[in-house]
């Protein structure tokens, strides 16, 4: 008799032969040992189509990986004294992607088989809009920075986790064998993954930084917000200021309570002279959910918590295009009148004057009716705050942040001070822009 997870397997029926042990699976469990080796054979038949299968996954990253390296390699040039070695830099999740090609992670079990298959699938959808963006970015905006925030980078550190875990399998597979624990080959496939991660990951952020480091007194090439050109004179803040003819708009609003905040919007839509659309997400004691807009010549549409895009009322529409709004309303030739002139600043290396004036919660009310989404309809005619905004060389309206506070009697029992703080900014003005209905 021999034996295998605890199983009895007949082998000779002579009592002077000694056991043999014969490799039966789980799954041979209720068959005769007559059938056991055809069992071995097609399990064998499943692990070479998953094999293959999981090379074709590879083969995909590999692709994806090698787009992003020849994108960098070939379009990032700000100028830097090491361009070439962060395009170089660049092929480490190649490497990384070729070695899940060498040595796919099989399994054998098909719930084990399901999850690595994702991994990959998770990396893929990650790194296709994550190409787009970088698509946009270094040929529409100017190649100044490949690290322009948490928000851009944490997709790339995402996706070179999930490839690097799903090499990383492969590769404990190939070194501890098909027998050998799965709880070991997951530990040692992880920890692989993760070594990989720093040494790619910190190969290329560092020339990246140590490139863009010497790049910081530079002009940039090309901004979305604007001019670059250092000769070029921003306008005065009491003086005329423009609204772009077209722009990609950005509102983030967040609300507080004795400084504990209680809400937060986000939302990004374009804008084409009067026309403009939104929409965005609200998570605030009054509203949770999606809010959208759209205004095209006298027709309007509205999107709300719970009810799809639908024809809003006439006049739903006034003052809510965001940029123009706030020029129109709040930073009026009067208002600006006494405007505060805090210098010259650079965002995004367009040249920008930065200028500051007094806003009351009325006044913020009527340029920005989204604050409702923050308070509703409390009285804001005690708030008081700051407006600060920047005109670029262009003469146009390109950022507006504000701050303003108030007694907090109407939104809460127990606290005493509220607030509002916002940031709306207009780029890419003047680009090509058509504001389409809902749905279309």
């Amino acid at each position: 008799m021999g034996q295998l997870w605890g199983e009895m397997v007949p082998v000779r029926e002579d009592p002077g032969v000694p056991p043999v042990r014969v490799l039966v699976g789980p799954s041979d469990r209720s068959r005769s040992p007559s059938q056991a080796p055809r069992a071995r054979i097609a399990r064998l038949g499943v692990v070479r189509v998953r094999t293959i299968e999981l090379r074709i996954l590879a083969a995909v990253l590999v692709g994806l990986w090698l787009t992003a390296f020849v994108l960098i390699l070939v379009e990032y040039r700000p100028g830097g004294p090491v361009d070439t070695l962060v395009g170089i830099a660049a092929a480490g999740p190649i490497l990384i992607a070729v070695a899940a090609l060498v040595w796919p992670p099989v399994a054998r079990s098909d719930r084990a088989f399901t999850v690595i298959a994702w991994i990959a699938l998770g990396a893929m959808l990650l790194l296709i809009p994550s190409l787009g963006g970088l698509v946009s970015q270094l040929t529409g905006r100017g190649p100044q920075t490949l690290l322009p925030s948490l928000e851009a980078a944490y997709p790339w550190l995402l996706a070179l986790v999930a490839t690097a875990v799903f090499a990383g399998l492969g590769i404990a597979r190939r070194r501890l064998g098909d027998t050998a624990l799965r709880r070991r080959r997951l530990v040692m496939g992880t920890v692989l993954g993760c070594g990989m991660v720093l040494a790619a990951g910190g190969i290329f952020s560092t020339m990246a930084i140590v490139n863009e480091l010497a790049l910081g007194d530079r002009p940039a090439i090309t901004s979305r917000f604007g001019p670059t050109d250092p000769d070029l004179e921003p306008p005065l803040c009491s003086g005329v200021i423009l609204y772009g003819t077209t722009a990609v708009l950005d509102l983030r609003m967040d609300s507080s309570l004795d400084g504990q905040f209680t809400g937060q919007v986000a939302i990004r839509g374009t804008r084409s002279g009067t026309d403009f659309a939104w929409d965005g997400f609200a998570a605030t004691r009054l509203t949770l959910g999606q809010h959208g807009m759209t205004r095209i010549d006298d027709r309007t549409w509205e999107l709300a918590p719970g009810h799809p895009w639908a024809v809003a009322k006439p006049g739903r529409s006034l003052g809510r295009d965001l940029d123009r709004s706030m020029l129109l309303v709040a930073l009026n030739p009067a208002n600006r009148a006494v405007a505060e002139d805090r210098g010259i600043s650079f965002i995004e290396g367009a040249r920008a004057r930065h200028c500051r004036i007094a806003a009351d919660g009325t006044m913020i009310r009527d340029a920005l009716p989204e604050v409702d989404m923050l308070v509703g309809d409390t009285d804001l005619a005690r708030w008081r705050g700051d407006l600060d905004y920047w005109v670029f060389a262009d003469d146009q309206l390109g950022q507006v942040d504000g701050r303003i506070s108030g007694p907090a009697l109407d939104l809460s029992d127990d606290a005493l001070v509220a607030g509002i703080r916002f940031r709306i900014t207009a780029v890419d003005r003047g680009s090509p822009i058509t504001v389409l209905p809902p749905g279309s």
